[in-house]
């Protein structure tokens, strides 16, 4: 068995979200979108991570589970741990973790919850990973895969909850298991893999623990302006003042550019490794900043996006209100990002683009089924003011892959609208949690829906903490969130099995 071992943090949510910049010199849609890690995340860290193992192993996938059609196979990685595993015989459940958009040892690496219970339900973990990201790409390679529409138009939602239908079956089949309870698990669009799996499949898992999953964030269910206002409100209650310089510093970024010299004078001034080709993308690099501050906004030092103290947002207004007289607003900026990019001083320039984990397949996503509108208020938001305009987004998706998005097609395959009466009546067994300091939660679900439909909501958690590793650091009201999901988690199992036991004694 292979070991590897395992860097645990948590989860983010790397969503391109689709919207649309009133200003002129700002890109569009897809250019505009909090971004997944740099490279210069992955390295510097200084924490000292618990260990887990597991092993890798590939499953052949259909390439199109809804048609016929004799199509090419493609290998699906995943990982798998049974060292806990109390077997077949004892009904052992399966933890089953809904791969993200991503490489899924990135993933796995950072969902330390599922490993850390695992032995006390003598589970066997599974993460598998989503078609078209890390490894499991179908026709030979990425460069194949990505191609064009043609070949890209099997990533899809749909396509990965079959791939983990199939492999689940296939596991227990294997593993003579078909008697064992699968609990899934996911963070993030995984959360809403997860929820959404546990809806289109109940046959095959007896639960689901959502974490973060904004499954409302389509259409017109939630206000567009509440992921930004959310992201605002996290530095407004830490200092007015920094939201302020912050909501200056946008047009200070503008008229600096448009001056002589003004694009080598911004590279100069934050540092950047290569000269800054427009504002754009300094407002894009920005916004990544002050987005994933607000998801990964924890009580405690944090290691998973960068290297971060408790209550990053906290040390950034501190620098940015707190620097010397005589700074001027991009300088003060500077000092406050640089807490984000560079707190352990490790960095002598910043990269404005890049993909570490393998996950340029979500811009195809987005420009398909997840379509989530998103806008910024000029009154209640530090960012730039603008619409979503989605005949923008439209022309920019078919410039970019030549398909037009088809906004309504997630509520119509997973449901979202009136969505308390529905899982009332035709859901069960899901956890939805959320912390109301992640821009994300605003497109979730925040109440309980039914005994067995439940939202965990806590006021200052962050993006699925939860599914955090545990520390010494960990808030009282964080061990007893956990605590509530293990009981909720113990019951999905326990009357799973008392069911089985009452038909096999009829």
């Amino acid at each position: 068995m292979g070991e590897h071992k395992l860097n645990l943090s948590t989860l983010v949510f790397s969503v391109a979200v689709i919207i649309v910049v009133s200003h002129s010199a700002r890109s569009l849609a897809l250019k505009h979108s909090p971004r997944f890690l740099r490279k210069s995340a992955a390295t510097g860290t200084d924490f000292a991570p618990p260990q887990f193992y597991y092993e890798t192993r590939y499953f052949q996938q259909r390439l199109d589970h809804f048609s016929f059609s004799d199509l090419p196979t493609f290998p699906q990685r995943y990982l798998i741990s049974t060292e806990h595993w109390v077997g077949p015989q004892r009904l052992g459940p399966i933890f089953f973790y809904c791969g993200n958009e991503g490489d899924i040892e990135w993933f796995a690496q950072n969902t330390g919850f599922v490993w850390e219970i695992a032995p006390r339900f003598g589970a066997m973990v599974v993460f598998p990973e989503h078609r078209y990201y890390g490894e499991s790409t179908p026709f030979g390679s990425a460069k194949e895969a990505y191609k064009d529409a043609t070949t890209l138009s099997y990533l899809t939602a749909e396509q990965a909850l079959a791939d983990f239908s199939v492999l689940i079956t296939d596991l227990k089949q294997n593993f003579s298991a078909n008697d064992c309870p699968v609990v899934l698990f996911g963070g993030s669009y995984g959360g809403m893999l997860a929820a959404w799996m546990r809806l289109k499949y109940p046959h095959i898992a007896v639960g689901a623990l959502a974490s973060s999953a904004p499954i409302l964030q389509f259409e017109d269910i939630v206000p567009p302006e509440t992921f930004y206002n959310i992201v605002s409100n996290s530095f407004k209650r830490e200092s007015f003042t920094c939201f302020n310089y912050i909501k200056q510093s946008w047009n200070e970024i503008t008229s600096t550019g448009q001056t002589y010299n003004g694009l080598e004078r911004l590279t100069k001034t934050f540092n950047l490794c290569q000269k800054l080709k427009s504002t754009g993308d300094l407002y894009d690099w920005l916004d990544s900043a002050y987005s994933y501050l607000a998801m990964v906004n924890y009580p405690y030092p944090s290691d998973f996006l960068m290297t971060l103290p408790g209550h990053p947002i906290r040390e950034v207004c501190k620098r940015i209100d707190g620097a010397p007289a005589g700074t001027n607003i991009l300088e003060r900026i500077y000092e406050g990002v640089n807490v984000y990019y560079n707190y352990t001083g490790k960095e002598k320039c910043f990269e404005l683009d890049d993909d570490p984990h393998g996950m340029s397949g979500w811009d195809w996503q987005a420009c398909t089924e997840m379509v989530m509108p998103m806008s910024s208020n000029q009154d209640s938001s530090m960012f730039p003011p603008y619409e979503y305009n989605y005949t923008s987004v439209k022309e920019e998706c078919w410039n970019d892959f030549g398909v037009k998005p088809r906004p309504k097609w997630i509520t119509t395959e997973f449901g979202g609208h009136d969505i308390h009466t529905t899982l009332k009546k035709f859901g069960s067994n899901i956890i939805f949690s959320n912390g109301l300091l992640d821009p994300w939660s605003g497109g979730s679900v925040l109440q309980n829906i039914s005994e067995s439909v439940v939202s965990l909501v806590t006021e200052e958690g962050a993006h699925h903490i939860d599914l955090r590793p545990s520390t010494q650091n960990d808030p009282r009201w964080l061990v007893e969130q956990r605590e509530t999901e293990i009981k909720l988690i113990e019951g999905w199992i326990s009357d799973y099995h008392q069911k089985n036991k009452a038909v096999s004694d009829m």
